[in-house]
């Protein structure tokens, strides 16, 4: 597996991130498109994709809260890819990118059962309560650079 790391700037390339989370979101969990794509889907937002011969396979997307915060949201695997760590190969790429842009600190609502996850890349919960995202139950974590 060779897999190419892509900043998705364009519509074109964004493409590829929505055909992830449409696969592996939308018709695993039967999310309605209304909410998956949000307000956040524009322009303004930043998105990896990762490539598998030129087939998305996995994204996650970021957009600013604040001069110094960024928020990491939509990480997505494609099924039969998980386990192989693209994942965290998305998250972290993001991180750089997020770093560039000279955020001092990320901000995640984590799915409660993927804590784990993002506990191994370096995030800690920030004590706030649980909340209900659409189907699933989260939690916020954040990393300070």
């Amino acid at each position: 597996m060779d897999i190419k790391v892509l900043r998705a700037t364009e519509e074109w390339q964004r493409a590829g991130a929505y055909s992830v989370r449409i696969q592996a979101m939308n018709r695993a969990y039967h999310i309605s498109l209304r909410d998956e794509f949000d307000e956040h889907d524009c322009d303004g937002t930043k998105f990896i994709v990762l490539l598998d011969d030129e087939y998305p396979v996995a994204t996650c997307r970021f957009y600013e809260i604040d001069a110094e915060t960024a928020t990491i949201g939509r990480v997505v695997v494609m099924p039969e890819y998980r386990g192989q760590k693209l994942g965290a190969m998305a998250v972290r790429e993001a991180e750089k990118w997020i770093a560039e842009c000279g955020y001092k600190q990320i901000i995640i609502d984590s799915r409660l059962e993927a804590t784990g996850f993002y506990e191994k890349l370096g995030y800690k919960h920030t004590g706030d309560k649980p909340h209900r995202w659409g189907v699933f139950d989260c939690t916020r974590m954040k990393k300070i650079f």
